[in-house]
């Protein structure tokens, strides 16, 4: 996928993993819409990039929110990428396990919440996103877009408490070979990103002794991933025309 004259959107753009993914993106030739929340971090990555690519402060949880955003992209140039990074708003109670210490069971609402927050919009800014790269005109290679959706380890073997979380990123791992399928008519590639234990910016008062424990639970390399490791998969992804319908581990073969 050739990103010359095109634009790209990063939801979650400011974060460790979106600002390092919208930087190689940028590097490809794609103008970048970085949607985020965070004002000022995203509007020092537009300005940073400084190649036509902007912030635009979008509330994942209001689709009219994520559809202005995506029309950002198209007013910039032909919508040919698309990255879902982002996270949401804070659940309305404890999570943990699906029954705690106290006997006391995990809301409805908290599993609903994590669900809409990592799935539900995840689906909503790819439906937006392809419905906007089905107008382009195709390339050479009949490609019109792709689209990378971000799952995690969880999605596979989640940890005690992951309940919520677990569901949701499957959902994410699911969605990739119907999705690539359901595009393939249109020139629209699918794909998904499972990251194992990164350090962004969710780490970022973490203590070197902390991370260097997190970093023990990796098999190789013996260390927590860098988020521009999950950028460089993504840039590849976009360039790789026959990389499609997958979901990729990134994780140092870690295994919970």
């Amino acid at each position: 996928m050739d990103l010359s004259n095109a634009s790209a959107i990063v939801t979650g753009g400011a974060g460790g993993f979106g600002g390092a993914t919208a930087r190689r993106l940028a590097q490809k030739g794609a103008k970048v819409v970085i949607a985020d929340v965070a004002d000022e971090r995203g509007a020092a990555l537009a300005q940073e990039l400084g190649n036509g690519s902007v912030y635009v402060r979008t509330d994942i949880m209001d689709e009219a929110s994520i559809a202005k955003a995506v029309q950002t992209a198209v007013d910039l140039g032909p919508l040919r990428a698309a990255v879902v990074l982002h996270g949401g708003p804070p659940p309305p109670d404890k999570g943990g396990r699906v029954i705690n210490k106290e006997g006391a069971r995990l809301s409805l609402a908290h599993f609903s919440h994590t669900v809409n927050v990592y799935l539900n919009t995840a689906f909503a800014v790819t439906a937006l996103a392809a419905e906007a790269m089905a107008k382009n005109a195709p390339l050479a290679s009949n490609q019109r877009g792709v689209i990378i959706n971000t799952a995690s380890i969880a999605g596979y073997e989640g940890m005690p408490g992951q309940v919520a979380y677990g569901a949701a990123k499957g959902g994410i791992i699911s969605m990739a070979l119907n999705l690539a399928r359901d595009l393939a008519p249109l020139g629209i590639r699918s794909m998904a990103i499972a990251p194992g234990t990164f350090h962004t910016f969710a780490y970022g008062k973490m203590s070197a002794e902390d991370a260097a424990k997190w970093g023990a639970t990796v098999p190789n390399p013996k260390r927590m991933g860098d988020p521009d490791e999950y950028a460089i998969l993504a840039a590849h992804i976009v360039e790789n025309d026959f990389l499609n319908g997958t979901t990729i581990r990134l994780d140092g073969a870690q295994r919970f």
